[in-house]
Parts: C-alpha cells; sequence; structure tokens
C-alpha cells in the first residue's frame, strides 16, 4: 500500500512539474517513467546515470529538467529528493551504496558532507538563526530532544549548553518515558527538536504536547518538507543529503556549534566565570590529563 502511494506522490509530482502543459517528447516520457517506476534509485542518480540507465543521453536529461521549468538537472532532482527520501527504508538506503566505488568511499562521502555544509550556508535563513538564539536566551527551561541517529546532535546540544544555562533538560527514551520528562514544560520554556529523515514520531509527539504547552518550539530538520517544519514555531534547516544509508550529519552539527557559540558569546560573562570555576574543579580531581 505504501509503495502504491509512493508511486501516486512521484506521479503527481511529474504531473505537477510539467509546467508547460505540453506533451512530453518519448524520451522525456521514458525518463519520467523510470523516476515513477525506480524513485528510490533514479533520485540520486547524475544526468549522465540516469541517461544510461533510460538509454537516452546526457543532454536528453538535462533538456528534460528544462521542460519542466527548472534552471537545471541538479534542481529537478534536490525537488525530487525532497519528495521522497523522507520514504526510503533502510533497505533502500543500504542498497544505495552500492552505487558508490568501493575505491572511492572516503572521496564520495567527505565532498558529500562538504556538498552539505555548503548548500546550507547558502539556504540558510540568518534572521531565523538570530529567532532561535533569542528565544532560547529568554527560555527558563531548555529541553533538547533527538533520538535515534539524531541523539548524538541532541546529547552534543545539550552538553555544551549546560556551560552557558543553568536550567537544561536532555530529553531521552531510555530511562523513562518521553512526557514524564516534559511533563512540567511550560509557556516560558523551549523544547528543541532535531529529527532527519527517517523522522522520528516521538520526536515529532514531543513537539506536539510542548506546543499543547504553550511552550515555545524550535526544529532542527532538513527542510520545509520536514513534519518538524509545521510543527516549529521558528526551525533551522541543515542539508543531510546521505551518500548513503548513513545520515550525513555534518550540516546539522555545524549549525549547532553556530548556535551553541552564539548563545555563548550573548552570555560571555556569565560563561567566562562558570569555565573559571570549572577549571579549578576539573584540576581538582584530575578530570582531564594535566600537563607534565
Amino acid at each position: 500500500m505504501q509503495d502504491m502511494q509512493d508511486v501516486k506522490d512521484m506521479q503527481d509530482m511529474i504531473r505537477r512539474l510539467n509546467q508547460s502543459g505540453k506533451r512530453l517528447s518519448k524520451g522525456h516520457r521514458l525518463i519520467a517513467q523510470y523516476i515513477v517506476e525506480h524513485y528510490d534509485k533514479a533520485v540520486f542518480l547524475t544526468a549522465s546515470k540516469l541517461g544510461e540507465k533510460v538509454g537516452v543521453s546526457e543532454s536528453t536529461v538535462v533538456r528534460f529538467a528544462a521542460a519542466l521549468g527548472y534552471e537545471g538537472y541538479p534542481q529537478l532532482q534536490r525537488a525530487l529528493q525532497e519528495l521522497v527520501r523522507h520514504r526510503l527504508t533502510a533497505v533502500q538506503r543500504f542498497e544505495m551504496s552500492s552505487e558508490i566505488d568501493p575505491t572511492a568511499v572516503l572521496r564520495t562521502v567527505l565532498k558529500a558532507d562538504m556538498q552539505n555544509i555548503r548548500t546550507t550556508i547558502e539556504e540558510i535563513d540568518e534572521n531565523v538563526f538570530d529567532d532561535v538564539v533569542a528565544r532560547i536566551l529568554g527560555a527558563e527551561t531548555i529541553y533538547v530532544m533527538g533520538v535515534r541517529s539524531a541523539a548524538p546532535l541532541a546529547q552534543f546540544l545539550g552538553y555544551y549548553l549546560h556551560f552557558i544555562f543553568e536550567h537544561v533538560i536532555v530529553v531521552s527514551t531510555s530511562a523513562v518515558d518521553v512526557f514524564e520528562e516534559i511533563s512540567r514544560i511550560g509557556e516560558k520554556d523551549v523544547l528543541i527538536g532535531i529529527s532527519f529523515p527517517r523522522y522520528s514520531t516521538r520526536t515529532l509527539e514531543a513537539m506536539r504536547f510542548a506546543k499543547s504547552r504553550s511552550a515555545q518550539v524550535v526544529g532542527i530538520t532538513d527542510g520545509p518538507m520536514s513534519p518538524l517544519h509545521d510543527t516549529s514555531d521558528v526551525c533551522l534547516a541543515a542539508r543531510t543529503d546521505m551518500a548513503s544509508f548513513v545520515d550525513s550529519l555534518a550540516a546539522p552539527l555545524s549549525v549547532i556549534n553556530a548556535l551553541i557559540v552564539s548563545l555563548g558569546l550573548h552570555r560571555r560573562d556569565d560563561v567566562s566565570a562558570h569555565f573559571k570555576q570549572l577549571e579549578g574543579i576539573w584540576d581538582e580531581y584530575s578530570v582531564y590529563i594535566g600537563k607534565e
């Protein structure tokens, strides 16, 4: 049933993209048919690879994108990726890895991470970033939630927020129920929900609960098509286009780094005093390896 819905969504996408209203040529119909039937692989192929699969030239694929109203094939590919990537199963994502040259894994993955950071820089709204900073600074208690592959991001953010603020709670699903941990959240608090494809149902439920309690809700996700976007009062977007079944978290981590630095600068005096106190504790209890 889900596969049929995926195909229908892709067919609807093709119809919406055909802005010219003209009938597609034979070569263009072949490309559209391949995308509909093999969306999980097609949307991550280069124009050259897609043409090779379909049996048309690379230039035909480029013209297909132009016929649908896009500046070029990369823009069409990105739109299609936004539609389908949150639907990809673990099996489908793992199969994508077979497209990677085993002798070029390191370079391929690092380049993909670099591209995600580059695209995030181009697309992120600095006014939204400043808004998020202001909301966190004004909160009495800061709740941070990210589960599954987003859990390390939530832990990282929570770890550094503890140096800046007194009341920080990293919500987890390991020990107690999520709603028990956020049961006291209120209108003076903020919940930061972090999730990327495949999106966490539990994180989304927690964000909705926080919103029902009049708390401010901040999302950190991959774009406007994410279900976190509509649930958030304000949402930061970071690219996570993956080269394989492994989530690319380089760009989200960079955005979180920037968020921590900005918050620290706003609380400069308090943070400085706190670190001076901590250094004495760390030295006394040999928390870190000392200088010889």
